[in-house]
């Protein structure tokens, strides 16, 4: 475990609500840290466990193969000489270049009456073909991309303001940022106690692959259950997506980045290895085979 609060303190600062967040250099680089954030739906756990659901969400997009942040985990001793768990994520905004989320590139869609962090898909779509900056087919790739491996770790905030691109303002030009902020994936409000009576009930277990969490996308004011969605096959985008994540899901290579996290206990390496599997074989697997029906697709990995 790396102690960050002994490197280099830099006076850059980072947006966003889920916890407190400071730049440090480490490894000769820029990262910044992401402090734990309260965990309002459960008042038996002090501190949400999203440091551990950024860190293994990233991790679980670098083995697939998407372009994503790198992170490190580490401590940080406050000046009131508090230990807190941390999460540094590899500053990827730097030599002049700015990060901008995809609600600003929507905001220039003029002719469109709606807000850029509006999340209906419909609109979302939209704006893939109407605006100028990014290639069109890569931004709906890698949106699509981000969807489906959202959908295996259970991501319920990848809204507009949370993905986006890189705008270098010398020479004008934009390109995709890697993969950020999946902090709220993989259940990070839930406490040891409650991943262990989960853990040992189907029904629980089900409920939180086929109900819960459902996307930030919506449709018709209504957010996306991953499961009905991605089973239904009635999008392309998303189909052409499913068709290119789920042969690069490697479900033992995931595991090992599990065994190897350090801090968090068995009980808690055990349930996020179970919901990772469910999820993967109800939602993904299950949608991927009902795509053979129209497609001659390589067969998936699975354990």
């Amino acid at each position: 475990m790396i102690d960050f609060s002994k490197c280099e303190h830099k006076n850059k600062t980072y947006s966003g609500a889920n916890g407190s967040k400071i730049s440090v250099v480490y490894d000769n680089g820029l990262y910044m840290l992401k402090f734990p954030s309260r965990a309002p739906r459960n008042d038996d756990i002090s501190y949400s466990n999203s440091c551990f659901s950024e860190y293994l969400g990233c991790k679980i997009f670098k083995e697939i193969g998407i372009p994503v942040q790198d992170v490190v985990l580490g401590t940080y001793t406050t000046n009131k000489g508090n230990e807190k768990i941390v999460v540094a994520c590899k500053d990827f905004a730097v030599n002049g270049k700015v990060l901008q989320d995809f609600g600003s590139l929507k905001n220039q869609i003029v002719d469109s009456e709606n807000n850029g962090y509006g999340t209906e898909l419909e609109d979302i779509k939209e704006t893939f073909e109407l605006q100028t900056i990014v290639d069109p087919i890569e931004l709906s790739k890698r949106f699509w991309d981000m969807f489906i491996v959202d959908a295996l770790i259970g991501n319920w905030d990848r809204h507009n303001g949370n993905w986006g691109f890189l705008y270098d303002s010398m020479a004008d030009k934009n390109e995709l940022a890697p993969v950020f902020d999946c902090g709220s994936s993989l259940y990070p409000q839930l406490d040891e106690e409650k991943m262990k009576h989960i853990l040992v009930d189907g029904k629980e277990i089900k409920a939180r692959v086929y109900n819960i969490p459902t996307s930030a996308i919506r449709i018709n004011s209504k957010r996306i259950n991953y499961y009905n969605f991605i089973l239904s096959g009635e999008e392309m985008g998303c189909n052409d997506a499913l068709k290119r994540i789920v042969p690069n899901i490697d479900t033992d290579k995931i595991f090992d980045i599990i065994d190897n996290m350090p801090i968090i206990g068995d009980v808690h390496k055990d349930f996020y290895k179970q919901m990772l599997i469910q999820r993967y074989n109800l939602i993904l697997v299950k949608s991927y085979k009902n795509l053979n029906k129209l497609y001659n697709i390589k067969k998936p990995k699975r354990l």
